[in-house]
């Protein structure tokens, strides 16, 4: 069941972080993860009318938003990359990501989760270049001034000096002028609805108008306030 969810999460962004979630205990899942996927389905039924909409008029400008959950994995404390990519104002790729190693700040979450939107942004811009489009410095929307000032000062400090030098290249293609670090309220950061399990309004919103999805013409698709919330507490147990 997880497979078939996570091939709808290709036109499904709403799910995507409550399916990478579920599929993180496939190796030895309980009772509790098939509730969770269970409650993914019921999510789905009652919310078919919900679908990705490109705008024909909408412009080529690309921009990237980026945010973290920092030490989200109640097991092992590592942190959760949320990236997304939009063409103006339609959403053209996204992803949920565990980070690989343990975050030992908010900062450092935040600073690894930009450099994974960084090379994503760098792979579309290479790759619609193919077709003639030509990009300046490209947007990465960012909600940590700290990890900005990271990649904006190459200088080293007490606290920044043990991230892995990989990640550096978001400092990098910032200097070459490639991508244009800004921040962003965290209401505004579209990347939020992939790093952890949000209230019922925050979700919706994000859902319904920032990550452009049909806004939806039923009252049937209203779940109860807790639903999206309470995965993270069943696949916990």
């Amino acid at each position: 069941m997880t497979g078939s969810l996570l091939y709808l999460t290709a036109t499904r962004p709403d799910i995507q972080f409550a399916v990478c979630l579920c599929a993180r205990y496939q190796a030895s899942p309980r009772t509790s993860h098939l509730q969770a996927v269970k409650q993914i389905f019921r999510y789905l039924k009652f919310t078919p009318e919900l679908g990705l909409w490109y705008s024909s008029g909408s412009s080529l400008s690309l921009r990237g938003f980026s945010d973290a959950d920092h030490a989200g994995c109640r097991i092992d404390r590592k942190s959760t990359s949320g990236t997304c990519q939009l063409l103006e104002t339609s959403l053209v790729s996204w992803s949920s990501r565990k980070q690989a190693s343990v975050a030992l700040s908010t900062t450092e979450a935040e600073y690894v989760a930009a450099a994974s939107c960084c090379s994503q942004l760098l792979w579309m811009k290479a790759t619609l270049s193919d077709f003639g489009l030509r990009f300046g410095r490209i947007p990465l929307l960012v909600d940590s001034t700290s990890a900005i000032s990271i990649a904006k000062n190459p200088v080293l400090h007490s606290r920044t000096k043990h991230i892995d030098m990989r990640f550096h290249f978001l400092r990098d293609h910032y200097e070459k002028g490639d991508i244009d670090l800004i921040h962003v309220v965290s209401a505004n950061q579209l990347a939020d609805i992939f790093t952890k399990p949000l209230e019922f309004d925050a979700f919706t919103r994000l859902r319904g108008y920032r990550l452009k999805v049909l806004t939806m013409h039923s009252s049937r698709g209203r779940l109860r306030a807790n639903g999206p919330a309470t995965l993270l507490s069943w696949c916990d147990e």
